[in-house]
């Protein structure tokens, strides 16, 4: 019953950002699919789930506009209305839309202001809550290539990517992209403070070039080991990383057994993990402080070195 709770609360809080950022009024099948996993398959129970959510943003006053466009209905947000509106709620209904406005607007000045509007402060006890989420200028273009079910292309840490974009995920206050890496044929994530060059890098395919699996969850796509992120093990980067007695059978734990390469009489073990992601993979060995060590390969344990020295050098 919590998990329900909870998965509407963010599907409400992304069905506002996304009407919130559109520059054009969206019909049924564009929000469903930009908030691709979040509403039912079936035509009928979508409708009802989007009926529902519709009613409760109306019911704490955020306007939502219906339109006919093409013999569709169409919804958008008045933003002016929506911001200088008078709401009059109750100390129960502004905290729980403090909440949503600060999850999807607070590094923004528009953002701000609605926060200022809702009774939120910078400081002090009555500060609104600071779900502080960031707001990328990639979003818009991200969200429209899912909902058109167009190809994007772009930069990804030097690496040209081809990816068919099945969804949109936020966790740990970053956003990343789900879909089908066309050039290694398999599902990838990426973080998209990552891609090099920003928005204006970002190449957009035509409209309707593939079809997202039916079979696909944004609440199971994101991958457990975060060092896999833009990477996968088959990308054929692999560290051979030694774990103290103290700390082997916690990692064993991590990345199972079947990972575990050589045991020592003393209690340590090597283990092979992914270090494709580079970043990801330092942070979880330097997270592990001496109770680990890079064993091979030679280039990963010179960058880790050089990365170390560094540290050490800039702090003396």
């Amino acid at each position: 019953m919590a998990a329900n709770r909870v998965d509407r609360v963010e599907r409400l809080t992304n069905l506002l950002a996304l009407l919130l950022e559109s520059e054009r009024p969206l019909t049924l099948v564009q929000i469903t699919g930009a908030l691709a996993g979040q509403y039912p398959d079936a035509e009928r129970s979508r409708r009802a789930a989007f009926e529902r959510d519709k009613a409760a943003l109306r019911h704490i006053g955020v306007p939502i506009e219906s339109e006919r466009f093409d013999d569709h209905a169409t919804y958008r947000i008045d933003r002016a209305a929506y911001e200088l509106a008078d709401l009059e709620l109750d100390a129960d209904e502004t905290r729980a839309l403090q909440v949503a406005v600060a999850a999807v607007r607070t590094d923004t000045s528009a953002g701000r202001d609605a926060l200022w509007k809702l009774g939120g402060a910078s400081a002090g006890n009555d500060a609104a809550v600071s779900a502080v989420l960031p707001q990328r200028p990639e979003l818009p273009v991200i969200r429209s290539a899912v909902a058109n079910r167009s190809t994007l292309v772009f930069v990804y840490r030097g690496d040209r990517r081809q990816l068919d974009p099945w969804g949109l995920l936020l966790r740990g206050g970053f956003w990343y992209v789900v879909g089908y890496d066309q050039d290694r044929d398999e599902k990838r994530t990426f973080r998209v403070d990552r891609f090099d060059g920003g928005v204006d890098a970002i190449e957009v395919g035509p409209t309707g070039t593939f079809t997202r699996p039916e079979s696909f969850d944004p609440r199971d796509a994101f991958p457990a080991d975060p060092k896999q992120i833009g990477h996968a093990p088959a990308d054929g980067v692999l560290a051979v990383v030694w774990i103290d007695a103290t700390r082997a059978e916690a990692i064993e734990r991590e990345v199972g057994s079947a990972r575990v390469l050589e045991r020592h009489a003393d209690g340590s073990i090597n283990v092979e993990v992914p270090a494709s992601n580079l970043d990801a993979f330092r942070s979880w060995l330097i997270g592990l402080l001496d109770h680990a060590a890079v064993v091979s390969p030679p280039e990963i344990r010179d960058q880790i070195i050089d990365w170390l020295t560094g540290v050490v050098e800039a702090a003396s």
